[in-house]
């Protein structure tokens, strides 16, 4: 894969983790197509957005049309909470349908058209673990390591790697979201929530020609939570 070539996909461009992973590829020379449902994104010369919502499965593909790229990052994200007895099953359905189901999509249309060097990685979760008041989102992102296992055994002889990055409780605006109701984000023993370009520099290495060597892994950023 040469370094003019690099071109990624990145999900969930528009704020957060995903923001902060566009901003680091285009710092790295890489060109990036960052797909959110909300237009924008930067003013870049490398940067193109695609506005399309990834939960509506049925466009995914449409939408992609005969894209190649050299990486797919999936940072697209939902979270819902809820103890046993307040269970919502459109929220379960709905965060299955946008972590599992989408990246299952954009691997399934990216992956077959990459050549050797390419690279996915997937932003799961420490809270993959096991949650209280999180099981939905849980096990939502702790699939996403199955998937990268799985694909990572296929691809290896293509010489295309799948990993799984998984912060612990992010700067972003997930840690305010109303949503979340009285499950509170945890701060870890580092004495700060993990900052998005930590995130950022992990799939950065994740998708740089020295971990070519490195596939199936899930990298936990938890600032000691899991200590």
């Amino acid at each position: 894969m040469s370094e003019a070539a690099r071109h990624a996909l990145v999900t969930g461009a528009s704020s957060g983790i995903g923001a902060a992973i566009v901003a680091r590829l285009l710092a790295d020379g890489w060109e990036v197509t960052g797909v959110s449902r909300s237009a924008g994104g930067p003013a870049h010369p490398r940067y193109r957005h695609l506005a399309l919502d990834l939960s509506d499965l049925d466009a995914i593909a449409p939408a992609i049309g005969g894209l190649r790229v050299d990486a797919l990052v999936h940072a697209a994200g939902l979270l819902r909470v809820g103890r046993l007895g307040e269970l919502q099953a459109e929220d379960g359905a709905a965060m299955w349908r946008l972590h599992v189901e989408a990246a299952t999509r954009l691997a399934d249309l990216l992956v077959p058209r990459m050549a050797a060097g390419g690279r996915v990685v997937l932003i799961g979760s420490r809270t993959a673990a096991g949650a209280a008041g999180r099981s939905a989102y849980a096990a939502s992102k702790a699939a996403l390591v199955a998937l990268a296992r799985s694909w990572a055994a296929e691809q290896m002889p293509r010489g295309i790697t799948v990993n799984v990055v998984a912060p612990a409780a992010t700067e972003t605006p997930m840690l305010t979201d109303p949503s979340r109701g009285a499950v509170a984000p945890k701060r870890p023993p580092l004495g700060r929530f993990i900052r998005p370009g930590e995130v950022a520099a992990a799939v950065a290495y994740f998708l740089s020609p020295e971990a070519g060597a490195v596939s199936g892994q899930q990298l936990v950023i938890c600032g000691g939570s899991s200590l």
